[in-house]
């Protein structure tokens, strides 16, 4: 199905299934221990041994000598995989360093071994036998130090080029107030609950592997390409993630390594990354430091807007996109952004929910409330001033939608954002100095090419079959809906199978893509399903009407069930997109408001309420967005307070490796969220109405905490994340 002309009134539109509350059609194995994760796939290949990883123990240089012998000869171990037993790999299109190290050591902790034995405690065991001799190089590990040294980034595409239109230089000069400061953003960890984890079974030349992995297709590509054999060889199973947030976008070591140390065993192996390799082996959200200017008449219309952003990679990587949303959030007539990225042999950064905008944003609207102040405007005032309908860069490009003013408008209202201060450390509650902080959501929507298959049974159940996956957003649920109100049957009556490359290819889970595209993608194969239940009952599919259970046309009402007498039908086919994307800009769009309270004496924050207003297009399960959002928000609010993964500059690793070490918000940090959808729908979406919103959650939230504690105590910190060292002999009188 081409989808180029922006949608009508379509079946989807009954809303009698789609956009109600329904509960996680996974949820009960959920929480009973019945959904298999990949490494609890204990009964999917008899006889499985396991595998342990062994990383490297620099950071850059060569390996002189790698002696397995010790290890090899060790109680229970079954083969011991180096480059050297590998043999040729190649290396995965949208891998920058080789998952499999020799001689040559791209970053710490990249695998250079992996032992497979007979219990996880005697690989362990045998891999500490395991005696290496590098020769240690220096590297480049503090982007401040490697800043000097960045270049614009290579590529043909357009998001990696600077962008100037206008007279930037002029009007920021000449603009009669102004605003010129830098902020600094960390590098962040994924820090999912489940590990990468792989089950590798090797059936002659047929390689199945059961994984956690957020894009089967691109794995199966990616896979083929590293082990240089057909990719109709390889089958990829990932039916549930324990959460991913973009750090299973890819083929990492787990299955590359899982599948080499199965091969060399020849019996299936199981392996889990240990966590110190998930932080240092698998990508992570890359540090920035990034430079804002705003130029502003006195009356607050913006009239020069600049953002710069440094970040870093593994050579052949790429930056982070940073000033991607300074493009497009808000009107002025003369911009200019540009990135500049420096090579550097930290382990391989890579996309991080939102990547891009999170930590774009929690720089631009910690800058426009600086700018506010400047200009003695309400923060909020000052953002809807400076609204746009149009395309800021090309302003005869309008948005699909964009309703940013009303999320500030309702948001306000409901948070009681008019008792707010202006003057920041004049409210306290006790010992407690307590502030406001607003920012605002943006986030593209991107539309990605999506297939899927669906079967009407001679039982009346309805099966829908694609590779999409489920990271725990609710895509089981969703898919169902969709399928459920096209063929006007009730939920029950839908079996949802996903994550299995033997299933149509998907848009899969990431970049706030998947939800929309892939239920486009549910919906152009049911289109087909129709129309051979409507031949199959001599209906014109055009007139037919699904509900119920039936199929009406005029006054004829016939069973579903009667299509299927003789056999089951099927309907398969893939959503593609045309160009509505390109001849208007589709954008997700927010508000995000905090209160916090700081502690007059030490400077401790506390987070006491949250909301979020977003407009997103059609949601197509309120319960199940509502929980994308709530736990974007507090990822949002990690990264304001507390987390950063601390490098090594000496040793090039992160430091503080583990779930330890690394900080995330628990429960007592989040004390209380609220979740507002504006009703909508984007017909140039897709067919759906849909859009992603995932992603759009965690959207400058960061910025809204900062900006809080700022409203708070006065202090504004330009460094995340904001913790108490950096505030504390800032702090005002606690008298």
């Amino acid at each position: 199905m081409k989808f180029d002309t922006p949608a009508t009134t379509n079946p989807i539109d009954a809303m009698k299934v789609v956009g109600q509350p329904r509960d996680r059609l996974d949820g009960p194995l959920k929480v009973t221990g019945g959904a298999r994760y990949a490494y609890e796939q204990h009964d999917v290949a008899a006889n499985q041994a396991y595998g342990y990883v062994l990383g490297a123990g620099i950071a850059k240089g060569t390996i002189r000598q790698l002696d397995i012998e010790a290890a090899r000869n060790a109680p229970g171990v079954l083969a011991v995989v180096t480059a050297r037993e590998a043999g040729k790999l190649d290396k995965g299109k949208r891998n920058t360093a080789r998952l499999l190290a020799g001689p040559e050591i791209q970053h710490y902790h990249q695998a250079i071994a992996v032992v497979v034995a007979e219990t996880f405690e005697q690989a362990r065991a045998a891999a500490s036998l395991i005696r290496v001799d590098y020769a240690e190089e220096p590297g480049t590990f503090d982007l401040e130090a490697a800043r000097s040294k960045a270049s614009e980034p290579e590529g043909d595409d357009p998001s990696l080029k600077d962008s100037r239109i206008g007279d930037f230089p002029g009007a920021f000069a000449s603009a009669p107030v102004k605003l010129d400061e830098t902020y600094t953003t960390p590098d962040e960890s994924h820090a999912m609950m489940e590990p990468h984890a792989t089950v590798a079974a090797w059936e002659g030349e047929k390689l199945t592997v059961w994984t956690s992995n957020q894009m089967v297709a691109w794995t199966v590509v990616d896979m083929a390409k590293t082990l240089g054999i057909p990719k109709e060889n390889i089958r990829v199973v990932s039916p549930f993630i324990g959460g991913g947030f973009g750090g299973k976008l890819f083929l990492r070591a787990d299955v590359l390594l899982a599948a080499l140390g199965a091969r060399a065993a020849r019996r299936p192996v199981k392996l889990a990354l240990q966590r110190p390799l998930i932080m240092n082996n698998t990508t992570h959200r890359p540090a920035t430091i990034q430079r804002v200017r705003i130029g502003a008449t006195r009356d607050g219309k913006i009239t020069a807007i600049g953002h710069e952003s440094w970040s870093g990679d593994q050579k052949g990587g790429g930056p982070e996109l940073a000033v991607s949303q300074t493009r497009l959030l808000y009107a002025g007539a003369n911009r200019m952004t540009a990135m500049r990225l420096a090579a550097m042999d930290l382990p391989e950064g890579n996309a991080m929910r939102a990547p891009g905008e999170a930590p774009g944003l929690m720089v631009l609207e910690m800058a426009m409330d600086e700018m506010a102040e400047k200009l003695g405007m309400d923060p909020i005032a000052f953002r809807l001033l400076n609204d746009t309908q149009v395309d800021p860069e090309k302003p005869k490009r309008p948005f699909s939608m964009r309703r940013l003013d009303e999320c500030f408008k309702v948001g306000a209202e409901r948070f009681g954002w008019s008792r707010r201060s202006p003057r920041p450390g004049q409210n306290r509650d006790g010992k407690w100095l307590v502030g406001l902080g607003v920012a605002a959501a943006f986030r593209n929507n991107l539309v990605m090419k999506s297939g899927a298959r669906v079967r009407l049974g001679s039982d009346g159940i309805l099966t829908v079959e694609t590779d999409m996956t489920d990271i725990g957003t609710g895509s089981y649920t969703i898919i169902g809906q969709t399928a459920a109100e096209m063929l006007g049957v009730e939920l029950d009556k839908v079996v949802v199978k996903l994550g299995d490359s033997s299933f149509p290819a998907s848009a899969g889970s990431g970049g706030q893509w998947g939800g929309n595209s892939s239920t486009a993608g549910v919906y152009a194969a049911c289109v087909k399903l129709r129309e051979a239940i409507a031949q199959k009952l001599g209906i014109n599919s055009s007139e037919a009407v699904f509900a119920g259970g039936e199929v009406r046309s005029g006054n004829r009402s016939i069973p579903l069930s009667k299509a299927i007498e003789q056999a089951p039908l099927i309907g398969e086919d893939t959503i593609e997109y045309g160009d509505l994307d390109e001849t208007h800009q589709q954008s997700t769009f927010g508000a995000h408001f905090v209160e916090v309270a700081v502690d007059a004496a030490t400077a401790e924050t506390r987070i006491r309420r949250m909301l979020a207003v977003c407009s997103a297009g059609r949601i197509l399960n309120p319960k199940t967005a509502r929980s994308q959002v709530i736990g974007a928000m507090t990822m949002g609010a990690g990264a304001a307070l507390m987390e950063e993964l601390a490098v090594d500059t000496r040793r090039g690793f992160f430091v503080n490796h583990d779930l330890a070490g690394y900080e995330v918000p628990v429960h007592a940090d989040i004390p209380h969220q609220e979740v507002v959808f504006l009703e909508e729908t984007d017909p140039m979406s897709s067919p759906m109405k849909a859009k992603g919103v995932g992603e759009l959650g965690i959207c400058g939230v960061g910025a809204a905490v900062a900006n809080a504690i700022y409203n708070a105590t006065g202090i504004r910190v330009r460094d995340y994340p904001v913790t108490l060292d950096k505030m504390l002999d800032r702090m005002p009188d606690a008298a």
